[in-house]
């Protein structure tokens, strides 16, 4: 029985590790399809509806990279795992900026890969839950403008700057807040200190990324156990994990 019942698609062009990859994904039960090149891939996303792709960077014509700007000029709600031989941050961050959920490198290992799989398509359930809360919600957009969010035992109110943890009242100071509040409305992804920096620019003070470090780490002080969801990727930013038994990477000690 099928543990995710959803289509994923692989685009790789090492025929040796599209194979394992897709053997992988079909063990959790989701329905594979393998790409050698990006153009192929591309139509194939256009005639069937895909939650997951796997996307290597390095591919024969079009690059993963330029494949993955193509398919964000017009779709958000799937997901995107690089993966990828190129492990620098500028890499990391040029993925993920330009649409990349996730990013694993090569090699790889297995259990890492199905969970940051399986942490991916958990995310799918959680933005439905965001869209319950506003059921007039017809895009991404609109999905992640809801009024409150309750996941987890923690409760955020966007409007009212309020946030409270199995009912008790946490007072956040605002660049917290909007820190909290901006990895909320990415649903999962990652956003990058620059990103961050970019929601408290606001404030009088000279924000970098060492100051978006000190706010992480003065925020999981406040929310206490909760702060296990709020996830380290090292030398690119920071995401909420929908599920805390899918970390995959060691949070910094901040």
């Amino acid at each position: 029985m099928s543990l995710f019942p959803f289509n994923a698609l692989i685009v790789e062009d090492d025929a040796a590790i599209a194979q394992l990859l897709k053997i992988h994904l079909s063990e959790i039960g989701l329905q594979v399809n393998v790409f050698h090149d990006a153009e192929t891939a591309f139509l194939a996303l256009q005639k069937e509806r895909y939650h997951l792709i796997v996307l290597d960077w390095m591919l024969p014509g079009m690059q993963g990279i330029d494949l993955l700007k193509k398919i964000r000029s017009h779709e958000q709600e799937l997901k995107v795992l690089m993966l990828t031989a190129k492990a620098d941050a500028d890499s990391i961050v040029l993925a993920i900026e330009s649409g990349a959920d996730d990013y694993l490198t090569k090699p790889f290992d297995e259990k890492v890969l199905l969970a940051r799989v399986r942490n991916l398509l958990r995310r799918i359930d959680f933005e439905k839950n965001i869209l319950k809360l506003n059921p007039s919600a017809t895009d991404r957009k609109l999905q992640v403008d809801a009024e409150e969010i309750s996941f987890d035992g923690l409760v955020i109110h966007f409007s009212k700057y309020t946030l409270s943890y199995r009912g008790e009242n946490i007072h956040l100071t605002p660049s917290e807040f909007k820190l909290l509040a901006s990895l909320f409305k990415a649903q999962g992804k990652v956003l990058t200190r620059d990103q961050l920096i970019g929601q408290i620019q606001g404030d009088d003070v000279n924000v970098t990324g060492r100051t978006i470090d000190t706010h992480i780490f003065a925020l999981r002080k406040k929310l206490g156990s909760w702060a296990d969801h709020v996830e380290t990727i090292r030398g690119v930013g920071y995401r909420i994990l929908v599920t805390t038994e899918d970390s995959s990477q060691t949070q910094e000690g901040l």
